[in-house]
């Protein structure tokens, strides 16, 4: 089981806005040496429905193969469509991925029957272990709890990403899964709440900034010192909303520029922050 802080990466541009793989083997280096427990690759801070097929192969090649067995590699392959989503998971499979990530089927808001089978079809499948995606602002749709519950006795779904921000959900599954069912909390401005109630760590967006503070955090909260987690979540606060006051990656790849860490815009349809946006992050990028 996976403890502490994973860190969802940003997918590195160069000028002509192709993926810079050599930025990407640099980041991947830096979160070993700053002691991240795992990155995850294709994940929504990874603008992956901007990526071709193609171009989200080579980027599992190069995490993997720069990784080295030094880092896990995680990796998202989830989708609306199954069929799709089991063919991108048993290719990541193959080409070395530690983990799947699979988010809550999007739009087509399946039923509890369909959600089961869309997620058993997938583990069913694969021999490495695969973590549910739960994020409904982003798909219209909270997997139920007790089909979370049903979820968590496969023997190849090993834990769950929460990130609907509803402390009283994160509750209920956590009341209804066991101890070997891993939990991450999916929102940075909430994960020691989340730890208290169950969570073992975080996938995490301010990770790609400042990787060795969210480990800190995390794992003091691992090692009983609630209280200096506590203290680290609120200090950091302020930073942590403002990496989501537009849509994520914007915001995480604005100010990871401006600290000359080089990672390029993001791609359209997503555009570069308001003015006042820029202002704030700009700030904050000043103080740190």
């Amino acid at each position: 089981m996976i403890r502490g802080s994973i860190a969802a990466l940003v997918t590195p541009f160069d000028e002509e806005g192709k993926v810079d793989h050599k930025r990407l083997r640099e980041l991947i280096d830096w979160h070993i040496e700053q002691k991240t427990d795992a990155v995850l690759v294709l994940g929504t801070t990874g603008e992956t429905p901007a990526l071709t097929d193609e171009e989200q192969e080579e980027i599992v090649k190069t995490a993997v193969d720069e990784s080295a067995g030094r880092i896990p590699v995680i990796v998202s392959s989830g989708s609306n469509n199954t069929e799709e989503s089991l063919a991108k998971s048993m290719i990541y499979q193959e080409l070395g991925a530690d983990a799947l990530l699979v988010i809550t089927p999007y739009y087509n808001k399946p039923n509890r029957s369909g959600m089961m089978e869309h997620f058993c079809t997938i583990a069913d499948n694969v021999d490495i272990p695969v973590y549910i995606y739960n994020v409904p602002a982003r798909t219209g749709i909270c997997i139920d709890p007790g089909t979370v519950e049903e979820l968590s006795k496969h023997r190849k779904i090993a834990g769950m990403k929460e990130a609907s921000g509803d402390m009283s959900y994160f509750a209920k599954i956590s009341a209804l899964t066991g101890d070997d069912f891993a939990l991450y909390s999916g929102n940075d401005d909430i994960t020691v709440a989340l730890m208290s109630m169950g969570a073992v760590g975080v996938v995490s967006v301010w990770a790609n900034l400042m990787p060795d503070k969210v480990r800190e955090m995390t794992h003091a909260f691992l090692d009983g010192d609630t209280e200096k987690a506590r203290k680290m979540q609120l200090r950091y606060l302020n930073l942590i909303n403002a990496l989501f006051c537009e849509t994520n990656p914007v915001p995480i790849k604005t100010i990871m520029n401006m600290k000359g860490m080089d990672v390029g815009s993001c791609r359209l349809p997503l555009g570069p922050v308001s003015s006042a946006s820029r202002r704030v992050l700009r700030r904050l990028a000043d103080e740190m």
